[in-house]
């Protein structure tokens, strides 16, 4: 088993978009799964399935519809930044370069986990409000998250990928998804091509965090 602290394994989960080939060890994928049974869920039903996809000619079919997908999103994304500052430029490119990879090896990997859910047993408070319904999101995610973070105390390279929900129909058939279930996100895992896992960039605390009230500052 794997010896890293939980900070250290939140700091350093980087998407890893560059993977290689190599098999994972069957007790590896034992344990990544497991970490994500472990993840809370309203009423503790645990409305969510993964369907961890080793087949090669199904790992080609999502790679080939991930690759579609990948293409419309980063040509749009390509055309926002088109006059960006150079630095951030430099920096999206960077990452869609990553993405790019991703997009013609995504059914390369070793081992893809496409996550389901069950709407009909997700207490969904927030589906009334007249606004994108997040709330049933509460009990998928976190499940996501722990198999993100245990494939990082592994060194396994892995990235939250939503773009194959934008084909849940093809998706559905190919892996035999039963109403009402549907599909989450996928994430393909594989051991790093490159660097892998590192120190990540985001916004500080006091950027992120309210004291009391919307814009005071928490200090």
């Amino acid at each position: 088993m794997p010896d890293i602290g939980l900070y250290e394994a939140m700091s350093t989960l980087r998407a890893v978009r560059r993977l290689r080939p190599d098999p994972v060890a069957g007790d590896v994928l034992r344990r990544v799964l497991e970490a994500a049974t472990w993840a809370p869920t309203g009423g503790n039903v645990q409305p969510w399935r993964i369907i961890l996809v080793k087949n090669a000619a199904k790992k080609a079919t999502l790679g080939a519809l991930y690759a579609e997908r990948w293409q419309a999103y980063s040509a749009g994304h390509r055309s926002s930044i088109a006059n960006a500052a150079p630095d951030a430029k430099a920096k999206a490119e960077r990452m869609l370069a990553a993405g790019d990879y991703l997009g013609e090896h995504f059914g390369e990997a070793p081992a893809i986990a496409v996550f389901c859910f069950n709407p009909q047993n997700m207490a969904i408070t927030d589906a009334k409000l007249g606004r994108v319904s997040v709330v049933g999101g509460a009990s998928i995610y976190p499940a996501v998250e722990n198999f993100l973070l245990a494939c990082r105390a592994e060194g396994l390279g892995c990235t939250l990928t939503t773009l194959l929900c934008e084909v849940e129909p093809q998706v559905r058939e190919l892996l035999v998804i039963p109403q009402p279930w549907a599909t989450a996100c996928a994430v393909p895992i594989g051991w790093p091509l490159r660097r892998g896992h590192g120190p990540i960039s985001r916004r500080p605390v006091e950027k992120l965090t309210f004291l009391d009230t919307w814009n005071a500052p928490y200090a």
